[in-house]
């Protein structure tokens, strides 16, 4: 079974990864330089590839396509220190790139079919999907069904299945599965907004998830042991 893992470089992806090479599947890892603020997130990506010995692939993407669309491609400064549920409740963010998801996914697909891949893993979760139009399901049934249609492996065989694996899981439910497969979130990067020395911002809203969810699996475990 061969697989393109799309790797950012934040936890979500990561904890994929560490999946895919559990399940002992042949994994090439693609990430995209597009011109991110956060672009440090690349470096993230190769280490976590090189801790998981998995091929890695950066993709340049012109950064004039997305140039001024987004706080994550502009000089517009992401959004900060919101409560918790304020994200969860807002409507899509500064942070939305137009059909970012869409080209990315392209790129994989384009990958898949050169390497005879029959599994593509995006790592949109439930958090994301209230706030981001690329990341919900229906888009991800779209986008398999146009999969389905377009492709030469369709014909000759069977087209790439676009798996999502967090689709119905939380930020906490991804940690808590990470941590049992081993991953080393310190190679991960997940901020939005890092400062020149590539130090998480703590109050954008990737920040803010990031924390909330490793607070909430730290005091879960602490609840268990003591009814233990």
């Amino acid at each position: 079974m061969k697989a393109i893992v799309l790797l950012s470089g934040g936890l979500d992806s990561a904890v994929i990864l560490a999946r895919v090479c559990a399940e002992a599947k042949s994994c090439t890892a693609i990430s995209f330089d597009y011109g991110q603020r956060h672009r440090i997130e690349l470096e993230y990506a190769k280490k976590i590839a090189d801790y998981y010995q998995v091929p890695h692939e950066i993709i340049p993407i012109d950064p004039l396509i997305f140039q001024g669309a987004s706080s994550l491609t502009s000089n517009m400064v992401p959004q900060k220190d919101k409560s918790f549920e304020e994200i969860l409740l807002q409507k899509t963010p500064s942070t939305y790139v137009p059909a970012r998801n869409t080209l990315f996914l392209a790129f994989a697909l384009v990958k898949a079919e050169i390497y005879q891949a029959q599994e593509i893993y995006f790592g949109a979760n439930a958090m994301d999907y209230g706030s981001y139009p690329d990341c919900r399901p229906l888009y991800f049934e779209a986008l398999q069904e146009l999969f389905n249609q377009a492709t030469k492996q369709s014909i000759d065989y069977q087209p790439p299945r676009v798996i999502i694996p967090w689709l119905h899981s939380t930020k906490e439910q991804i940690i808590q599965e990470g941590i049992r497969l081993g991953v080393p979130f310190e190679y991960t990067s997940s901020c939005y907004d890092p400062t020149l020395s590539g130090h998480p911002c703590q109050c954008c809203d990737a920040c803010t998830l990031r924390n909330k969810a490793f607070k909430s699996f730290t005091e879960s475990k602490q609840e268990r042991l003591a009814e233990s």
